[in-house]
């Protein structure tokens, strides 16, 4: 053989090699470009908090200022998101958590309502927050928002700027959890720490990494997530709140039962009131009873959310044990009129009670009918 053939025949064998692998990159392009196309789009609307923070000094941790980075600027940092979801992003506020108020609450149900509704390609909505007010905003979406696709909160512990700040990981979980089909009709869920939380049961327990340890229905694995348990108590599509364009809120009040406490003091009496009681003064007792013959809905919550013994229903006068225990107020006029006990939240922590008490008296001031509505939710 030659060496001009020889020469051929090697040119010839490049080529060939070099057509496979190019159409075998092309091809692999082709298969990832189609990939790409059929990744579930997931929203991610940002609202501030210290997912969002940035240090002011960086050998501080604890000194930094929430809601400072954009929604774009916070996916930046999770380039793996791409690998499970078409990535869209809102920009709905940006402040910390305590500055969420209860008009942004319907605001932020309004609006993913109507995205929700109108984004048939949507598979499902990522929401940061801060986590100071995380469990308040959740169990408000949880109880309006008319929707079954995944809406998926998350935040984190330590700001964007720390040397290992905890939120890309969570929303990565979190983008991964509002992408999987499992994860439709289970109400509003947190993602954080791996974990799969409802937002019923969601509770800050501590302020640090792992803080969010109530109300696992699920964890975010390799796999991505999975589900141990439903909730069923009404949320979401099954529950009976709308939210119309004229709605305004009432103003419900929390206080806290303490020793000595004689009960809360108002110029202009809210609509209704939760106590955070694992039982009450005799002071503070007879003050309820005022505001309950005024009309005004009283509720009685664990501190912690766990379930108290429902209460006797209205009777006409004082209950004998009850001028017992506090016979050293035995000529109090408070205690005439008929005795109207409170109502109770059953597992329901007491700002969780003040948002079922604020949507529920949209609907109704009867005490019969909210007594139902906080049985049933």
């Amino acid at each position: 053989m030659t060496e001009g053939r020889r020469y051929l025949q090697g040119r010839a064998r490049w080529i060939v090699a070099a057509l496979i692998a190019w159409v075998g990159c092309s091809s692999g392009w082709l298969f990832a470009a189609n990939d790409a196309e059929e990744l579930p789009k997931v929203l991610i609307v940002a609202t501030g908090g210290t997912i969002s923070g940035i240090q002011d000094d960086p050998n501080d941790p604890t000194r930094y200022r929430s809601g400072s980075l954009s929604a774009g600027q916070i996916i930046a940092s999770v380039p793996a998101l791409e690998n499970h979801a078409t990535i869209e992003t809102l920009q709905f506020s940006n402040m910390p958590s305590t500055q969420i108020m209860p008009a942004d609450w319907v605001r932020l149900s309004r609006q993913l309502s109507q995205l929700l509704r109108e984004r048939e390609d949507l598979a499902g909505v990522v929401v940061t927050h801060g986590t100071d007010r995380l469990e308040e905003t959740a169990f408000f979406l949880h109880l309006t928002l008319r929707t079954e696709k995944p809406v998926v909160m998350v935040g984190a512990q330590r700001p964007a700027t720390h040397n290992s700040a905890d939120g890309p990981a969570n929303l990565l979980a979190a983008v991964r959890t509002a992408a999987a089909p499992q994860s439709r009709d289970r109400g509003v869920l947190i993602v954080m720490d791996e974990r799969i939380l409802s937002a019923r049961e969601l509770r800050k327990d501590f302020p640090r990494v792992g803080g969010f340890a109530s109300g696992r229905i699920g964890l975010v694995g390799r796999d991505g997530p999975q589900y141990l348990y439903t909730p069923s108590r009404p949320h979401t599509r099954h529950t009976e709140f709308a939210l119309p364009a004229s709605l305004e809120l009432p103003n419900v009040d929390l206080v806290f039962s303490y020793s000595g406490g004689l009960g809360p003091r108002y110029e202009t009496p809210p609509a209704g009131i939760v106590v955070a009681a694992t039982g009450m003064t005799c002071e503070e007792t007879l003050a309820m009873q005022v505001f309950a013959r005024a009309g005004i809905p009283v509720v009685a919550a664990f501190p912690t959310g766990e379930a108290l013994r429902a209460q006797r229903p209205v009777e006409e006068t004082a209950p004998a044990r009850m001028l017992d225990l506090c016979s050293a107020l035995a000529g109090d006029p408070r205690w005439e009129g008929p005795w109207i006990p409170p109502l109770v939240a059953q597992f329901l922590t007491p700002q969780k009670a003040r948002i079922l008490l604020m949507l529920a008296l949209t609907r109704t001031t009867d005490r019969d009918e909210l007594e139902a509505i906080f049985r049933r939710y």
